[in-house]
């Protein structure tokens, strides 16, 4: 597999505790954080998954009132429909803003 070097400033404390963590599993630096950040990936992903499964939800008409949920599940077996007010969310937003490093 080609690899690509990338490079990044970290805050010193977390720096040591990717050195701790390669010590105590005797694995390389880059081994823990090509783990980390594949693991980051992987969630991110299935983030970006779940929520475009909830839009697409939400446009077949497949949700339930607040007041519905707020009530338990045992209240109510209907589904109800409720309207949302304000801005529309689209698939290319349907993705978390990454935090400056």
């Amino acid at each position: 597999m080609e690899t690509k070097v990338l490079t990044a400033h970290v805050p010193l404390p977390l720096a040591e505790k990717v050195d701790r963590m390669a010590a105590r599993l005797e694995r390389s630096r880059g081994w823990i954080v090509k783990q980390a950040l594949s693991a980051w990936i992987d969630q991110e992903e299935e983030h970006r998954r779940l929520t475009l499964e909830a839009l697409d939800d939400v446009e077949a008409g497949r949700i339930i009132d607040h007041q519905a949920v707020q009530a338990g599940p045992r209240a109510s077996t209907q589904t109800t429909r409720c309207r949302v007010d304000g801005p529309e969310m689209d698939r290319q937003s349907a993705v978390r803003p990454v935090a400056p490093v």
